[in-house]
Protein backbone atom coordinates (compact mmCIF):
# COMPACT_ATOMS: atom_id res chain seq x y z
CA UNK A 1 0.00 0.00 0.00
CA UNK A 2 1.48 3.27 -1.00
CA UNK A 3 0.65 6.74 0.16
CA UNK A 4 1.60 10.15 -0.99
CA UNK A 5 3.27 12.33 1.62
CA UNK A 6 2.32 15.99 1.58
CA UNK A 7 5.40 18.17 1.54
CA UNK A 8 6.02 19.98 4.78
CA UNK A 9 6.20 23.72 4.84
CA UNK A 10 9.88 24.62 5.13
CA UNK A 11 9.14 27.68 7.24
CA UNK A 12 6.45 28.49 9.72
CA UNK A 13 7.46 32.15 9.91
CA UNK A 14 4.77 34.71 9.18
CA UNK A 15 5.34 36.99 6.20
CA UNK A 16 7.13 40.18 7.20
CA UNK A 17 4.99 43.14 8.23
CA UNK A 18 5.12 46.18 5.94
CA UNK A 19 7.67 48.71 7.13
CA UNK A 20 8.98 52.16 6.29
CA UNK A 21 12.68 52.24 7.01
CA UNK A 22 13.06 50.44 10.34
CA UNK A 23 9.60 51.34 11.67
CA UNK A 24 6.40 49.34 11.32
CA UNK A 25 3.66 50.66 9.03
CA UNK A 26 0.14 50.23 10.44
CA UNK A 27 -3.12 50.59 8.54
CA UNK A 28 -5.36 53.24 10.09
CA UNK A 29 -8.10 50.75 10.92
CA UNK A 30 -5.89 48.39 12.89
CA UNK A 31 -4.94 47.92 16.55
CA UNK A 32 -2.14 50.53 16.62
CA UNK A 33 -4.05 52.70 19.12
CA UNK A 34 -3.88 50.03 21.87
CA UNK A 35 -0.35 48.77 21.17
CA UNK A 36 2.62 49.82 23.30
CA UNK A 37 5.39 51.84 21.61
CA UNK A 38 8.78 52.94 22.89
CA UNK A 39 10.54 56.04 21.61
CA UNK A 40 14.15 55.23 20.77
CA UNK A 41 15.10 58.87 21.22
CA UNK A 42 13.83 59.77 24.71
CA UNK A 43 12.67 56.43 26.12
CA UNK A 44 8.97 57.32 26.37
CA UNK A 45 6.67 54.29 26.48
CA UNK A 46 2.92 54.40 25.95
CA UNK A 47 -0.03 53.30 23.86
CA UNK A 48 -0.49 54.39 20.29
CA UNK A 49 -3.50 56.50 21.23
CA UNK A 50 -1.14 58.75 23.19
CA UNK A 51 0.97 59.46 20.09
CA UNK A 52 0.02 61.90 17.37
CA UNK A 53 -0.36 60.79 13.73
CA UNK A 54 1.30 63.71 11.97
CA UNK A 55 1.15 63.22 8.18
CA UNK A 56 1.62 59.47 8.53
CA UNK A 57 4.12 59.47 11.39
CA UNK A 58 3.16 58.43 14.93
CA UNK A 59 5.06 61.03 16.92
CA UNK A 60 6.26 60.66 20.51
CA UNK A 61 4.21 63.08 22.67
CA UNK A 62 7.33 63.99 24.64
CA UNK A 63 9.96 64.74 21.98
CA UNK A 64 8.01 64.60 18.66
CA UNK A 65 10.27 61.90 17.18
CA UNK A 66 8.58 59.15 15.16
CA UNK A 67 7.88 55.79 16.82
CA UNK A 68 5.98 54.15 13.93
CA UNK A 69 4.06 54.94 10.78
CA UNK A 70 0.34 54.89 10.13
CA UNK A 71 -1.29 54.84 6.72
CA UNK A 72 -4.22 57.24 6.46
CA UNK A 73 -7.24 55.54 4.91
CA UNK A 74 -8.66 56.08 1.46
CA UNK A 75 -12.40 55.77 0.91
CA UNK A 76 -11.85 52.18 -0.23
CA UNK A 77 -9.94 51.39 2.99
CA UNK A 78 -12.79 52.82 5.05
CA UNK A 79 -15.40 50.83 3.11
CA UNK A 80 -13.44 47.56 3.46
CA UNK A 81 -12.91 48.08 7.19
CA UNK A 82 -16.60 48.89 7.67
CA UNK A 83 -17.62 45.69 5.85
CA UNK A 84 -15.25 43.80 8.16
CA UNK A 85 -17.11 45.23 11.18
CA UNK A 86 -14.65 47.90 12.35
CA UNK A 87 -16.76 50.29 14.48
CA UNK A 88 -14.57 53.33 13.83
CA UNK A 89 -14.79 52.77 10.08
CA UNK A 90 -18.56 52.33 10.32
CA UNK A 91 -18.77 55.71 12.08
CA UNK A 92 -16.43 57.38 9.58
CA UNK A 93 -17.90 55.99 6.37
CA UNK A 94 -20.96 58.29 5.94
CA UNK A 95 -18.91 61.40 6.63
CA UNK A 96 -16.10 60.26 4.31
CA UNK A 97 -18.55 59.56 1.48
CA UNK A 98 -20.18 62.95 1.98
CA UNK A 99 -16.78 64.68 1.95
CA UNK A 100 -15.80 62.98 -1.31
CA UNK A 101 -19.20 63.78 -2.82
CA UNK A 102 -18.88 67.46 -1.97
CA UNK A 103 -15.32 67.59 -3.28
CA UNK A 104 -16.26 65.92 -6.56
CA UNK A 105 -19.28 68.22 -6.96
CA UNK A 106 -17.12 71.28 -6.38
CA UNK A 107 -14.46 70.19 -8.86
CA UNK A 108 -17.08 69.19 -11.47
CA UNK A 109 -18.59 72.65 -11.14
CA UNK A 110 -15.11 74.13 -11.60
CA UNK A 111 -14.39 72.15 -14.78
CA UNK A 112 -17.88 72.31 -16.32
CA UNK A 113 -17.99 76.11 -16.06
CA UNK A 114 -14.44 76.48 -17.47
CA UNK A 115 -13.42 78.68 -14.57
CA UNK A 116 -9.87 79.94 -14.14
CA UNK A 117 -9.83 80.11 -10.36
CA UNK A 118 -11.55 78.42 -7.44
CA UNK A 119 -12.22 81.93 -6.15
CA UNK A 120 -14.86 82.21 -8.89
CA UNK A 121 -16.86 79.38 -7.31
CA UNK A 122 -19.56 80.39 -4.82
CA UNK A 123 -18.53 79.79 -1.22
CA UNK A 124 -20.45 76.68 -0.19
CA UNK A 125 -18.84 76.71 3.24
CA UNK A 126 -20.00 80.01 4.78
CA UNK A 127 -18.95 78.94 8.25
CA UNK A 128 -15.28 79.06 7.14
CA UNK A 129 -15.42 82.86 6.77
CA UNK A 130 -17.29 82.93 10.05
CA UNK A 131 -14.29 81.14 11.56
CA UNK A 132 -12.01 84.01 10.47
CA UNK A 133 -14.29 86.49 12.21
CA UNK A 134 -14.29 84.42 15.40
CA UNK A 135 -10.48 84.24 15.37
CA UNK A 136 -10.21 88.01 15.12
CA UNK A 137 -12.74 88.51 17.90
CA UNK A 138 -10.93 86.00 20.11
CA UNK A 139 -7.58 87.69 19.57
CA UNK A 140 -9.02 91.08 20.44
CA UNK A 141 -10.83 89.78 23.53
CA UNK A 142 -7.96 87.77 25.00
CA UNK A 143 -5.23 90.19 23.89
CA UNK A 144 -2.52 87.51 24.10
CA UNK A 145 -1.19 87.55 20.55
CA UNK A 146 -2.11 85.80 17.32
CA UNK A 147 -0.67 82.46 18.40
CA UNK A 148 -3.08 82.22 21.37
CA UNK A 149 -6.17 81.95 19.12
CA UNK A 150 -5.83 80.19 15.76
CA UNK A 151 -7.98 78.73 13.01
CA UNK A 152 -7.57 75.10 11.94
CA UNK A 153 -9.40 74.24 8.75
CA UNK A 154 -8.58 72.38 5.58
CA UNK A 155 -7.49 75.67 3.99
CA UNK A 156 -4.65 76.49 6.40
CA UNK A 157 -1.09 75.45 5.71
CA UNK A 158 -0.27 72.01 7.17
CA UNK A 159 -3.42 71.53 9.28
CA UNK A 160 -2.06 68.36 10.94
CA UNK A 161 0.93 70.33 12.19
CA UNK A 162 -1.45 72.89 13.74
CA UNK A 163 -3.46 70.11 15.41
CA UNK A 164 -0.27 68.62 16.85
CA UNK A 165 0.73 72.01 18.27
CA UNK A 166 -2.75 72.46 19.77
CA UNK A 167 -2.40 69.16 21.56
CA UNK A 168 1.22 69.35 22.72
CA UNK A 169 2.08 73.05 23.02
CA UNK A 170 0.85 75.79 25.38
CA UNK A 171 -0.29 77.77 22.35
CA UNK A 172 -2.66 77.90 20.65
CA UNK A 173 -4.96 77.65 23.65
CA UNK A 174 -8.14 78.47 21.72
CA UNK A 175 -8.87 76.98 18.30
CA UNK A 176 -11.66 77.69 15.83
CA UNK A 177 -12.11 74.57 13.71
CA UNK A 178 -14.22 73.63 10.70
CA UNK A 179 -14.76 69.87 10.22
CA UNK A 180 -11.25 68.85 11.33
CA UNK A 181 -11.52 68.11 15.06
CA UNK A 182 -14.42 65.68 14.84
CA UNK A 183 -12.82 62.22 14.94
CA UNK A 184 -9.39 60.62 15.10
CA UNK A 185 -7.93 63.56 17.05
CA UNK A 186 -7.01 63.13 20.70
CA UNK A 187 -6.53 66.31 22.75
CA UNK A 188 -6.62 65.07 26.37
CA UNK A 189 -6.52 68.46 28.11
CA UNK A 190 -9.45 69.97 26.18
CA UNK A 191 -11.65 71.82 28.70
CA UNK A 192 -14.34 73.48 26.61
CA UNK A 193 -16.26 72.84 23.39
CA UNK A 194 -18.34 75.59 21.80
CA UNK A 195 -20.93 74.57 19.20
CA UNK A 196 -21.28 77.44 16.74
CA UNK A 197 -23.24 75.80 13.93
CA UNK A 198 -26.42 73.73 14.04
CA UNK A 199 -25.26 70.11 13.78
CA UNK A 200 -27.99 67.62 12.81
CA UNK A 201 -25.88 64.48 12.34
CA UNK A 202 -26.01 62.27 15.45
CA UNK A 203 -22.69 60.62 14.58
CA UNK A 204 -20.95 63.94 13.96
CA UNK A 205 -22.35 65.40 17.18
CA UNK A 206 -21.12 62.45 19.27
CA UNK A 207 -17.71 62.59 17.63
CA UNK A 208 -17.35 66.30 18.33
CA UNK A 209 -18.57 65.86 21.89
CA UNK A 210 -16.13 63.00 22.37
CA UNK A 211 -13.15 65.34 21.97
CA UNK A 212 -13.71 66.52 25.54
CA UNK A 213 -14.06 63.13 27.21
CA UNK A 214 -10.34 62.31 27.31
CA UNK A 215 -8.57 62.22 30.65
CA UNK A 216 -6.16 65.07 31.23
CA UNK A 217 -2.51 64.51 30.32
CA UNK A 218 -0.75 67.68 31.46
CA UNK A 219 -3.61 68.29 33.92
CA UNK A 220 -4.42 64.83 35.35
CA UNK A 221 -6.94 66.29 37.81
CA UNK A 222 -9.30 67.16 34.93
CA UNK A 223 -12.74 66.02 36.14
CA UNK A 224 -15.09 67.48 33.51
CA UNK A 225 -15.34 69.57 30.39
CA UNK A 226 -17.78 72.33 29.51
CA UNK A 227 -20.06 72.36 26.46
CA UNK A 228 -21.41 75.72 25.26
CA UNK A 229 -24.62 75.45 23.28
CA UNK A 230 -24.91 78.73 21.38
CA UNK A 231 -28.44 77.92 20.24
CA UNK A 232 -30.15 78.63 23.56
CA UNK A 233 -29.93 74.99 24.63
CA UNK A 234 -31.86 73.69 21.62
CA UNK A 235 -28.89 71.72 20.27
CA UNK A 236 -28.45 69.64 23.42
CA UNK A 237 -32.21 69.29 23.73
CA UNK A 238 -32.41 67.97 20.16
CA UNK A 239 -29.81 65.25 20.80
CA UNK A 240 -31.07 64.21 24.25
CA UNK A 241 -33.58 61.96 22.52
CA UNK A 242 -31.34 61.01 19.58
CA UNK A 243 -28.18 59.90 21.41
CA UNK A 244 -27.09 58.11 24.54
CA UNK A 245 -25.96 61.28 26.30
CA UNK A 246 -27.72 62.65 29.35
CA UNK A 247 -27.81 66.42 29.56
CA UNK A 248 -28.87 67.74 32.94
CA UNK A 249 -28.57 71.28 34.32
CA UNK A 250 -25.27 71.70 36.22
CA UNK A 251 -25.47 71.63 39.97
CA UNK A 252 -23.83 74.71 41.39
CA UNK A 253 -21.95 73.78 44.53
CA UNK A 254 -21.45 77.09 46.32
CA UNK A 255 -19.38 76.79 49.47
CA UNK A 256 -19.31 79.53 52.05
CA UNK A 257 -16.03 81.05 53.10
CA UNK A 258 -16.49 79.39 56.51
CA UNK A 259 -16.73 75.96 54.86
CA UNK A 260 -13.56 76.61 52.89
CA UNK A 261 -11.69 77.59 56.05
CA UNK A 262 -12.91 74.46 57.85
CA UNK A 263 -11.78 72.27 54.94
CA UNK A 264 -8.31 73.83 55.21
CA UNK A 265 -8.29 73.14 58.97
CA UNK A 266 -9.34 69.52 58.41
CA UNK A 267 -6.69 69.09 55.69
CA UNK A 268 -9.21 68.32 52.93
CA UNK A 269 -7.63 69.29 49.60
CA UNK A 270 -5.63 71.84 51.54
CA UNK A 271 -3.67 73.38 48.64
CA UNK A 272 -6.77 73.72 46.48
CA UNK A 273 -8.82 75.29 49.29
CA UNK A 274 -6.06 77.70 50.22
CA UNK A 275 -6.01 78.80 46.59
CA UNK A 276 -9.81 79.30 46.66
CA UNK A 277 -9.62 81.25 49.92
CA UNK A 278 -6.94 83.58 48.54
CA UNK A 279 -9.17 84.29 45.52
CA UNK A 280 -12.13 85.06 47.80
CA UNK A 281 -10.06 87.44 49.93
CA UNK A 282 -8.73 89.25 46.86
CA UNK A 283 -12.29 89.67 45.58
CA UNK A 284 -13.38 91.11 48.94
CA UNK A 285 -10.50 93.60 48.83
CA UNK A 286 -11.77 94.89 45.48
CA UNK A 287 -15.36 95.23 46.66
CA UNK A 288 -14.99 96.69 50.16
CA UNK A 289 -15.31 100.35 51.13
CA UNK A 290 -12.93 102.52 53.15
CA UNK A 291 -15.03 101.87 56.24
CA UNK A 292 -14.51 98.13 55.78
CA UNK A 293 -10.75 98.65 55.58
CA UNK A 294 -10.84 100.35 58.97
CA UNK A 295 -12.83 97.43 60.37
CA UNK A 296 -10.36 94.87 58.98
CA UNK A 297 -7.51 96.84 60.58
CA UNK A 298 -8.64 95.36 63.92
CA UNK A 299 -7.53 91.92 62.61
CA UNK A 300 -4.75 92.52 60.06
CA UNK A 301 -2.15 95.33 59.69
CA UNK A 302 -3.69 98.50 58.20
CA UNK A 303 -6.67 96.47 56.98
CA UNK A 304 -4.70 95.59 53.83
CA UNK A 305 -6.60 92.46 52.84
CA UNK A 306 -4.89 92.13 49.44
CA UNK A 307 -1.44 91.96 51.02
CA UNK A 308 -2.71 89.56 53.68
CA UNK A 309 -4.19 87.28 50.99
CA UNK A 310 -1.02 87.19 48.85
CA UNK A 311 1.11 86.29 51.87
CA UNK A 312 -1.35 83.79 53.36
CA UNK A 313 -0.06 80.58 51.63
CA UNK A 314 3.47 81.21 52.95
CA UNK A 315 2.22 82.00 56.45
CA UNK A 316 0.15 78.81 56.56
CA UNK A 317 3.16 76.74 55.54
CA UNK A 318 5.39 78.23 58.25
CA UNK A 319 2.92 78.55 61.17
CA UNK A 320 -0.30 76.76 60.29
CA UNK A 321 -1.97 76.53 63.72
CA UNK A 322 -1.33 80.14 64.71
CA UNK A 323 -2.56 81.55 61.40
CA UNK A 324 -5.69 79.41 61.47
CA UNK A 325 -6.72 80.96 64.80
CA UNK A 326 -7.56 84.24 63.08
CA UNK A 327 -9.25 82.57 60.12
CA UNK A 328 -11.48 80.47 62.41
CA UNK A 329 -12.43 83.40 64.66
CA UNK A 330 -16.19 83.94 64.32
CA UNK A 331 -16.04 87.76 64.34
CA UNK A 332 -13.45 87.74 61.54
CA UNK A 333 -15.52 85.28 59.49
CA UNK A 334 -18.63 87.42 60.00
CA UNK A 335 -16.77 90.49 58.73
CA UNK A 336 -15.63 88.55 55.65
CA UNK A 337 -19.29 88.02 54.79
CA UNK A 338 -20.95 91.24 55.97
CA UNK A 339 -18.27 93.85 55.26
CA UNK A 340 -19.43 97.28 54.02
CA UNK A 341 -19.35 97.37 50.22
CA UNK A 342 -18.14 100.30 48.15
CA UNK A 343 -20.81 102.43 46.55
CA UNK A 344 -21.41 101.88 42.86
CA UNK A 345 -21.88 105.05 40.81
CA UNK A 346 -23.21 105.62 37.33
CA UNK A 347 -22.52 108.97 35.69
CA UNK A 348 -24.90 110.45 33.11
CA UNK A 349 -23.69 113.39 31.00
CA UNK A 350 -26.89 115.20 30.04
CA UNK A 351 -25.19 117.88 27.92
CA UNK A 352 -23.00 115.56 25.83
CA UNK A 353 -23.91 114.28 22.40
CA UNK A 354 -22.30 111.02 21.34
CA UNK A 355 -20.89 110.95 17.82
CA UNK A 356 -20.12 107.49 16.48
CA UNK A 357 -17.70 106.93 13.62
CA UNK A 358 -16.11 103.80 12.25
CA UNK A 359 -12.76 103.07 10.63
CA UNK A 360 -10.71 99.92 10.13
CA UNK A 361 -7.58 99.75 12.27
CA UNK A 362 -4.96 97.10 12.98
CA UNK A 363 -3.78 96.76 16.55
CA UNK A 364 -0.25 95.38 16.81
CA UNK A 365 1.16 93.39 19.70
CA UNK A 366 3.12 96.54 20.57
CA UNK A 367 -0.18 98.25 21.43
CA UNK A 368 -0.10 100.65 18.47
CA UNK A 369 -3.03 101.06 16.11
CA UNK A 370 -2.51 101.56 12.38
CA UNK A 371 -4.72 102.95 9.65
CA UNK A 372 -4.52 101.01 6.35
CA UNK A 373 -2.10 103.46 4.68
CA UNK A 374 0.16 103.57 7.76
CA UNK A 375 -0.01 99.80 8.11
CA UNK A 376 1.11 99.27 4.51
CA UNK A 377 3.87 101.85 4.90
CA UNK A 378 5.24 100.02 7.94
CA UNK A 379 4.93 96.74 6.04
CA UNK A 380 6.93 98.12 3.11
CA UNK A 381 9.69 99.21 5.48
CA UNK A 382 9.68 95.74 7.08
CA UNK A 383 10.05 94.04 3.68
CA UNK A 384 12.88 96.33 2.56
CA UNK A 385 14.80 95.99 5.83
CA UNK A 386 14.48 92.23 6.44
CA UNK A 387 15.56 90.16 3.40
CA UNK A 388 18.61 89.01 5.37
CA UNK A 389 16.46 87.90 8.32
CA UNK A 390 13.56 86.38 6.34
CA UNK A 391 14.82 83.97 3.71
CA UNK A 392 11.40 83.83 1.99
CA UNK A 393 11.53 87.57 1.25
CA UNK A 394 15.01 87.16 -0.27
CA UNK A 395 13.70 84.29 -2.43
CA UNK A 396 10.77 86.33 -3.73
CA UNK A 397 12.92 89.35 -4.51
CA UNK A 398 16.08 87.69 -5.80
CA UNK A 399 15.81 83.88 -6.16
CA UNK A 400 12.31 82.85 -7.35
CA UNK A 401 13.67 79.46 -8.49
CA UNK A 402 13.91 78.46 -4.79
CA UNK A 403 10.23 79.18 -4.04
CA UNK A 404 8.47 76.26 -2.33
CA UNK A 405 6.01 75.41 0.43
CA UNK A 406 8.63 75.80 3.17
CA UNK A 407 9.37 79.35 2.00
CA UNK A 408 5.67 80.25 1.93
CA UNK A 409 5.18 78.84 5.44
CA UNK A 410 8.21 80.75 6.75
CA UNK A 411 6.98 83.96 5.13
CA UNK A 412 3.55 83.79 6.75
CA UNK A 413 4.96 82.84 10.15
CA UNK A 414 7.63 85.56 10.20
CA UNK A 415 5.14 88.20 9.10
CA UNK A 416 2.51 87.11 11.62
CA UNK A 417 4.86 87.29 14.63
CA UNK A 418 6.09 90.78 13.77
CA UNK A 419 5.01 93.41 16.34
CA UNK A 420 2.67 94.92 13.75
CA UNK A 421 0.87 91.57 13.20
CA UNK A 422 1.36 91.29 9.44
CA UNK A 423 -1.12 88.44 9.12
CA UNK A 424 -2.37 87.50 5.66
CA UNK A 425 -5.91 88.57 6.60
CA UNK A 426 -4.80 91.99 7.90
CA UNK A 427 -2.61 92.66 4.87
CA UNK A 428 -5.31 91.62 2.40
CA UNK A 429 -7.87 93.88 4.11
CA UNK A 430 -5.46 96.83 4.15
CA UNK A 431 -4.73 96.41 0.43
CA UNK A 432 -8.43 96.19 -0.35
CA UNK A 433 -9.19 99.42 1.52
CA UNK A 434 -6.18 101.43 0.36
CA UNK A 435 -5.78 100.22 -3.24
CA UNK A 436 -9.40 99.13 -3.83
CA UNK A 437 -8.03 95.77 -4.92
CA UNK A 438 -9.68 92.70 -3.40
CA UNK A 439 -8.08 89.29 -2.80
CA UNK A 440 -4.46 90.36 -3.33
CA UNK A 441 -2.08 87.41 -2.96
CA UNK A 442 0.80 87.36 -0.45
CA UNK A 443 3.49 87.29 -3.18
CA UNK A 444 2.15 90.48 -4.77
CA UNK A 445 2.05 92.14 -1.35
CA UNK A 446 5.75 91.50 -0.74
CA UNK A 447 6.87 92.44 -4.24
CA UNK A 448 4.79 95.63 -4.26
CA UNK A 449 6.10 96.58 -0.81
CA UNK A 450 9.67 96.32 -2.14
CA UNK A 451 8.86 98.09 -5.43
CA UNK A 452 5.66 100.08 -5.94
CA UNK A 453 5.89 99.49 -9.70
CA UNK A 454 5.11 95.79 -9.16
CA UNK A 455 1.45 95.03 -9.97
CA UNK A 456 -1.00 93.65 -7.41
CA UNK A 457 -2.43 90.31 -8.54
CA UNK A 458 -5.02 87.99 -7.08
CA UNK A 459 -3.91 84.39 -6.62
CA UNK A 460 -6.05 83.44 -9.61
CA UNK A 461 -4.42 86.07 -11.86
CA UNK A 462 -0.90 85.09 -10.75
CA UNK A 463 -1.48 81.39 -11.35
CA UNK A 464 -3.13 82.03 -14.70
CA UNK A 465 -0.05 83.98 -15.87
CA UNK A 466 2.29 81.26 -14.60
CA UNK A 467 0.32 78.50 -16.31
CA UNK A 468 0.24 80.48 -19.56
CA UNK A 469 4.01 80.89 -19.40
CA UNK A 470 4.36 77.13 -18.95
CA UNK A 471 1.88 75.97 -21.58
CA UNK A 472 1.98 78.52 -24.41
CA UNK A 473 3.14 76.94 -27.66
CA UNK A 474 2.83 73.38 -26.32
CA UNK A 475 0.23 70.71 -27.03
CA UNK A 476 -1.28 68.41 -24.41
CA UNK A 477 -3.39 65.29 -24.33
CA UNK A 478 -6.90 65.42 -22.81
CA UNK A 479 -5.66 63.64 -19.66
CA UNK A 480 -2.73 66.04 -19.35
CA UNK A 481 -5.14 68.96 -19.60
CA UNK A 482 -7.22 67.47 -16.75
CA UNK A 483 -4.12 67.23 -14.59
CA UNK A 484 -3.10 70.78 -15.48
CA UNK A 485 -6.57 71.98 -14.41
CA UNK A 486 -6.15 70.20 -11.07
CA UNK A 487 -2.67 71.66 -10.59
CA UNK A 488 -3.93 75.15 -11.44
CA UNK A 489 -6.79 74.88 -8.94
CA UNK A 490 -4.35 73.70 -6.24
CA UNK A 491 -1.96 76.57 -6.96
CA UNK A 492 -4.72 79.14 -6.67
CA UNK A 493 -5.40 77.90 -3.15
CA UNK A 494 -1.78 77.34 -2.05
CA UNK A 495 0.62 79.29 -4.37
CA UNK A 496 3.07 76.35 -4.27
CA UNK A 497 2.98 72.69 -5.17
CA UNK A 498 5.14 69.78 -3.99
CA UNK A 499 5.40 66.11 -4.85
CA UNK A 500 3.86 65.22 -1.46
CA UNK A 501 0.70 67.15 -2.37
CA UNK A 502 -0.16 64.58 -5.03
CA UNK A 503 -0.67 61.97 -2.30
CA UNK A 504 -2.03 64.20 0.47
CA UNK A 505 -4.58 66.30 -1.46
CA UNK A 506 -7.77 64.33 -2.25
CA UNK A 507 -8.31 65.81 -5.72
CA UNK A 508 -4.89 64.46 -6.76
CA UNK A 509 -4.99 61.24 -4.77
CA UNK A 510 -8.40 60.23 -6.10
CA UNK A 511 -7.12 60.64 -9.67
CA UNK A 512 -4.15 58.30 -9.09
CA UNK A 513 -1.67 60.37 -7.12
CA UNK A 514 1.94 61.12 -8.00
CA UNK A 515 2.71 57.90 -9.88
CA UNK A 516 -0.19 58.37 -12.28
CA UNK A 517 0.44 62.07 -12.83
CA UNK A 518 4.15 61.54 -13.48
CA UNK A 519 3.39 58.80 -16.03
CA UNK A 520 0.89 61.06 -17.80
CA UNK A 521 3.63 63.69 -18.22
CA UNK A 522 6.22 61.10 -19.33
CA UNK A 523 8.28 61.39 -16.14
CA UNK A 524 8.79 65.14 -16.53
CA UNK A 525 6.52 66.21 -13.67
CA UNK A 526 9.38 67.06 -11.22
CA UNK A 527 10.84 69.59 -13.66
CA UNK A 528 7.37 70.99 -14.37
CA UNK A 529 6.70 71.52 -10.66
CA UNK A 530 10.00 73.33 -10.17
CA UNK A 531 9.32 75.56 -13.18
CA UNK A 532 5.77 76.27 -12.01
CA UNK A 533 6.90 77.30 -8.52
CA UNK A 534 9.50 79.61 -10.05
CA UNK A 535 6.92 81.11 -12.41
CA UNK A 536 4.55 81.71 -9.49
CA UNK A 537 7.23 83.60 -7.56
CA UNK A 538 8.56 85.59 -10.56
Amino acid sequence: MSRTLRPRCRSRERPPEPTVGQKRLYPWYSDWKILQFTCQHCGWTGKGEKTFPNEGVLECPRCDHGVAYVQFPSLRDTEQAAVAGNEEAIRDLPEERERIRRLEARMNKFWSNHLHSLEQLPNDLPHTSHADQLVEIGRDVFGRGDSFVQKITGKVERPLQHIREFRNRPQPSVVVSVDLLTTGVDIPDLEGIVFLRPVKSRILFEQMLGRGTRKGEHFPDKSHFVVFDCFDGTLLEYFKNATEITAEPPEHEVRTITEIIEDIWNNRDRDYNIHRLVKRLQRIDKEMSGEARDMFAAFIPQGDLAKYASDLPRQLRTDFVERMKLLREKSFQDLLVNYPRRQRTFLVATDTVDVVSSSWLVRGTDGKEYKPEDYLSVFARFVRENPAQVEAIRILLNRPRDWNTAALTELRQKLAIAPQRFTFENLRKAHEIHYHKALVDIISMVKHAANEQEPLYTAGDRVKLAMARMTTGKSFTPEQIQWLDRIEAHLVENLTIEQEDFEAVPVFNLAGGWSRANRVFDGKLPQMIKQLNEAIAS
